[in-house]
């Protein structure tokens, strides 16, 4: 059985905390999985790079986005609710990497139509094995849409 050959995986994350910009970027690195990490620091930023507006005006469709919730500027909520009612962006699937553990935000997301919703671990080290599985799980296992016309 040959290995499957996968393209560069362009990812974008949508996180202000430095540090866990650093870990992400790691713990990526470790996975071996081919990606690129474009990172936007705030909610408009993130929707900038996602409309290729001004200084991403080349920038990538993203084939997933890790999105964290307590964002300055913008909300990762609008950010998300912005995302799901756009029709060239919403099967971009979107991972919520977020500290909230509140049961009232993963509800509210999953109302928006993320497609997952994870607590980041405050150990360093659980969360680079987090990140691992997301990357495992959305690069190895699932087969993510193509960009191109919607089909109704």
């Amino acid at each position: 059985m040959t290995k499957q050959k996968h393209k560069m995986v362009e990812i974008l994350l949508i996180e202000d905390n430095p540090g866990d910009v650093r870990l992400t970027k790691e713990a990526l690195k470790e996975c071996k999985i081919a990606n690129k990490l474009h990172i936007a620091l705030d909610g408009i930023e993130a929707m900038d790079f996602l409309f290729k507006k001004e200084k991403f005006k080349n920038s990538p469709r993203p084939d997933v986005i890790l999105l964290d919730l307590n964002l300055p500027k913008k909300d990762g909520r609008e950010v998300l609710a912005e995302i799901k009612q756009d029709k060239d962006l919403r099967r971009i699937p979107v991972v919520i990497l977020t500290t909230s553990k509140s049961e009232e935000d993963v509800i509210k997301t999953y109302n928006l139509h993320a497609n997952c919703y994870i607590s980041k671990p405050i150990d360093m080290e659980q969360f680079i094995k987090v990140v691992k599985s997301i990357g495992d799980f959305w690069f190895t296992i699932v087969k993510l849409p193509p960009d191109g016309p919607e089909i109704t």
